[in-house]
């Protein structure tokens, strides 16, 4: 599924500059970072250093509005059943992937951001501060380190590959 959305969206967006599209690709939610990087530096020939780095800014473009305006939207959203069932969902899987976190706090959020793993991404982070109260500048400062492991660890899988 992550392959087919980078695809369209890079198959849709083919009008604007290459730049952009990485940064909206990792800024996407489930494809983030982990396809906006491989995306630049294979698909778009960019150096490794400037892939990494519009990743980085793509993925954290949407870090403070999720954790600005996540929980007041939910709240609100809540009175209608299907979000209700959605975010139950959500809640339920958040909760068992994010043991680290509970027990941790915001290093615990920044190691959950940091694998590169599905589900385990800044926006998932960003649900997972939501629900066990981590203050906005420990949330923010601990996904932005996390972001960046995780853009660390994605690229030098990739530079290894290329060597090869």
């Amino acid at each position: 599924m992550k392959e087919k959305l980078k695809e369209y969206l890079v198959q849709n967006l083919d009008f604007l500059p290459p730049e952009l599209i990485v940064l909206i690709v990792s800024a996407m939610p489930i494809v983030e970072l982990r396809g906006g990087l491989p995306l630049a530096y294979i698909h778009y020939d960019f150096s490794l250093v400037k892939s990494f780095v519009l990743s980085v800014i793509g993925n954290l473009l949407p870090l403070i509005p999720l954790l600005l305006l996540f929980q007041p939207i939910s709240k609100w959203l809540m009175r209608f059943g299907l979000y209700r069932k959605m975010y139950d969902w959500l809640y339920n899987r958040t909760l068992k992937k994010s043991n680290s976190i509970e027990k941790y706090g915001a290093i615990g959020l920044m190691l959950f951001t940091a694998l590169p793993l599905p589900t385990t991404g800044a926006y998932s982070a960003c649900v997972a501060a939501s629900i066990f109260l981590i203050r906005m500048r420990y949330a923010f400062i601990s996904i932005a380190l996390g972001v960046v492991i995780a853009a660390i660890i994605v690229s030098f899988g990739m530079f290894s590959i290329s060597i090869l």
